[in-house]
């Protein structure tokens, strides 16, 4: 189900919870005595549902034109950026003002911690500077812009239907997704005018100057919509209209950003425990934030008055929604300078809550970074899928290497247990080509496309490899120790070298693809005439004797043909490998 469809049906329980509310008999009461009669329901519930469509469309589309525009570059950036608690804050509050998503860079984070690349420790400064950058929205939103939205309408659609530049579209549909969003905006904020004398919705409203009562609000409204932006849109949007009070509107924003956690809960179901400990970082900070403020509403009021002051000739109304923002960013960013000293003991408590649990030995694999939540933006996903592709090739490495102790030792027990890594492969390679096929679904760039391909390509190239090891170069193996076949010292030194540098190939191959790194990948391209030599040695070799009158030898010279063909198979597929992460991005 997408997600705007999601936040719709949230956003309609809503209207039909503050319908039944005003049913009630006091408010109905009230309503008998109130200009009602004067109000067009349904034209007030037509501009409030189609300006909040305006509104989520255009968050979606400005979200969308910035991930496809800079969706690698970030995950770069908070990759490398993250050296300590207050540059992983720096970092979270960046990417998530650019990606306009605290959960998509809460995903990132838990997929560098599986990686290894973060330590829970890291990882819990990039959440908390993830909670300022979400404000950044918020600040957008308080210029009063929607007289002027059609403009940047009718800019970004001419940019992104005419221009024949990918990075232009993208622009274009920032543009155009920034001028949906204050277009809805004043779609809400004029809809919402005739509520202004509708006593019901007014001490509704009042009933939200109680700040446990603003902040539950918030919280559920947010929760079922999912999106803390809209909550705040829409508090903005009441307060420009005179409707909502600074200290309502902060404990609305205060609550968006309680009920922004249950995204990240959602998405935590069912994923690995890495994703439920950022998770519960990520709710205990903000609750705590939250319950250290409540009873300090008025003061942080007090203090956004200072920072927007009502000008001479300006009306109340015209100021609130600024003041709202700046105390939803004053209040993230507060919370942030005192709890980032306090970095370890989040870490501690959320390890003490969720536990390693014990290792599900009746699972025999499952995917590790293939997460659903970072498929809207594909670039990020197809990341994803280069660390499971990496992971999948490690284990293929592991697979041949086990091969020489196998044929050394005469342990068919390790035979058996290559058998097992190939059974995981095919699980990873099957979830993989899954993954890719709903990363089809969604809508790609042209190089995404390349590299979408590139990984499809891979996957299937490595599955073939493990295949080769279990269903050829295993079976000839295990004839050689059922006959306990000894090759001469030459053939043998041939084959170890050969068999090395295979190996080597492997593990190149598996940190290539994770890493596409190029100069890695070009090391196994040049590869190819040491490999040649090995093959034309041991042709050499088996063309001088095979006149040899010895019993079986001819049967085990097509065994060692065979087996030298079989690697140089796998040296092949690693080849074409290397050869599309060349031609990656």
């Amino acid at each position: 189900m997408h997600p705007l469809f999601i936040k719709a049906i949230g956003f309609t329980l809503i209207v039909i919870l503050f319908s039944w509310m005003t049913s009630l008999p006091a408010a109905t009461a009230i309503a008998e005595v109130s200009s009602e009669a004067s109000i067009d329901w349904f034209e007030l519930g037509m501009g409030l549902f189609g300006g909040l469509a305006l509104f989520l469309a255009g968050l979606d589309m400005l979200s969308n034109g910035l991930k496809k525009a800079a969706g690698e570059t970030l995950k770069i950036l908070l990759s490398k950026l993250t050296t300590n608690r207050f540059m992983g804050a720096l970092t979270g509050a960046i990417v998530t003002g650019i990606l306009n998503s605290s959960s998509v860079t809460t995903v990132l984070v838990v997929s560098f911690i599986t990686a290894g690349v973060m330590s829970l420790s890291q990882s819990v400064g990039v959440i908390m500077g993830a909670n300022i950058g979400s404000t950044v929205t918020a600040q957008l939103l308080a210029f009063n812009l929607s007289a002027y939205a059609l403009l940047p309408i009718a800019i970004g659609f001419f940019m992104t239907f005419v221009a024949k530049r990918e990075k232009v579209k993208y622009y274009g549909m920032m543009i155009m997704g920034l001028g949906l969003v204050f277009f809805g905006m004043g779609m809400m904020s004029d809809a919402m005018g005739p509520l202004r004398d509708f006593e019901p919705f007014i001490e509704f409203l009042k009933s939200m100057e109680n700040p446990m009562i603003g902040v539950l609000a918030g919280a559920i409204f947010t929760g079922l919509v999912q999106s803390s932006a809209a909550t705040v849109g829409i508090a903005i949007a009441m307060a420009s209209e005179g409707l909502l009070s600074l200290p309502a509107g902060i404990a609305l924003a205060m609550g968006a950003n309680i009920g922004t956690c249950v995204t990240a809960m959602m998405a935590a179901l069912g994923k690995p425990v890495e994703a439920v400990r950022a998770t519960i970082v990520h709710v205990l900070f903000n609750v705590i934030g939250v319950l250290l403020w409540i009873m300090f509403i008025p003061q942080l009021a007090d203090f956004a008055i200072s920072l927007s002051p009502v000008a001479e000739g300006d009306s109340l109304a015209s100021v609130v929604p600024r003041q709202i923002a700046n105390a939803n960013t004053l209040f993230n960013v507060v919370n942030t300078i005192i709890f980032i000293g306090f970095t370890g003991w989040f870490a501690k408590i959320a390890t003490r809550l969720a536990p390693t649990p014990p290792e599900n030995t009746t699972v025999l694999i499952e995917p590790k970074y293939l997460m659903d939540g970072v498929i809207e933006t594909p670039s990020l996903a197809i990341g994803q899928v280069r660390l499971e592709l990496s992971r999948m090739g490690e284990i293929i490495h592991q697979m041949f290497n086990d091969i020489q102790p196998a044929m050394i030792d005469r342990d068919r027990k390790k035979l058996e247990e290559i058998f097992v890594m190939d059974d995981k492969v095919n699980i990873l390679q099957s979830s993989t080509l899954e993954y890719l096929s709903k990363l089809r679904k969604e809508e790609l760039t042209e190089q995404e496309s390349h590299d979408h391909q590139s990984m499809m390509i891979t996957t299937i190239n490595l599955q073939n490899i493990s295949s080769v090891i279990r269903d050829d170069i295993s079976e000839i193996l295990f004839y050689f120790v059922k006959k306990d076949y000894q090759p001469s010292d030459t053939t043998r030194e041939i084959f170890l070298d050969f068999y090395h540098d295979i190996c080597l190939t492997l593990e190149e191959t598996a940190k290539a693809i994770g890493t596409n790194d190029h100069v890695i990948a070009e090391q196994v391209i040049n590869r190819r005439t040491a490999i040649k030599d090995y093959e034309e040695q041991i042709l050499s070799r088996k063309s001088s004797h095979l006149g040899k009158d010895e019993e079986d030898y001819l049967k085990m010279a097509q065994l060692e043909l065979s087996l030298m063909e079989k690697m140089f198979r796998i040296y092949s597929l690693t080849r074409r490998i290397s050869k599309n992460i060349l031609s990656s991005s």
